[in-house]
């Protein structure tokens, strides 16, 4: 019996864990209340922004993972401030995977996972602050990620 199959190399296991999560800072501000609240006619302008940071923490297998989310709700007749809510969540990982899966493990599974902790953060937040309750809709970290790889290849091409 001969073997006429190539061997495949054997692949490294790949392991994640969350370690622990954390508030690294949080921050809310209700500049107008009460009085922004008697004057509200219709349901404010909400904008939301993430942004995803990662970093390797030391020289085993442990990553730190930044998910900074700031939402801002302002009322429409007149564009004044309702409130503004800025939270980074940190998340502490283990992660051991074949180089080439380590930056989309980092930055689209890990704040997959921290998401739906952070959301709940502040939609308590907001809620516990008088306002009516805020559902922040699950966000496409691929699509990020993807958003961030291309600008990376547009800045490459730009200094050449």
């Amino acid at each position: 019996m001969t073997e006429n199959t190539k061997k495949q190399p054997e692949e490294q296991p790949l392991t994640l864990q969350i370690n622990t999560q954390y508030i690294k800072d949080l921050s809310f501000e209700a500049p107008g209340m009460p009085n922004s609240m008697l004057s509200l006619s219709q349901p404010p302008e909400v904008q939301i922004s993430v942004d995803v940071n990662a970093s390797k923490l030391d020289d085993k297998d442990h990553f730190t993972v930044d998910l900074h989310i700031k939402v801002q709700a302002d009322k429409k007749e007149d564009h004044k401030s309702l409130f503004l809510c800025d939270l980074l969540y940190g998340g502490l990982a283990t992660l051991q995977a074949p180089e080439s899966h380590i930056e989309p493990l980092l930055l689209i599974e890990i704040p997959h996972l921290l998401f739906p902790y952070a959301r709940a953060i502040i939609g308590n937040l907001i809620r516990e602050a008088g306002f009516p309750p805020l559902q922040i809709n699950p966000i496409d970290f691929a699509a990020l990620y993807r958003a961030r790889l291309a600008q990376k290849h547009q800045e490459k091409g730009e200094k050449k």
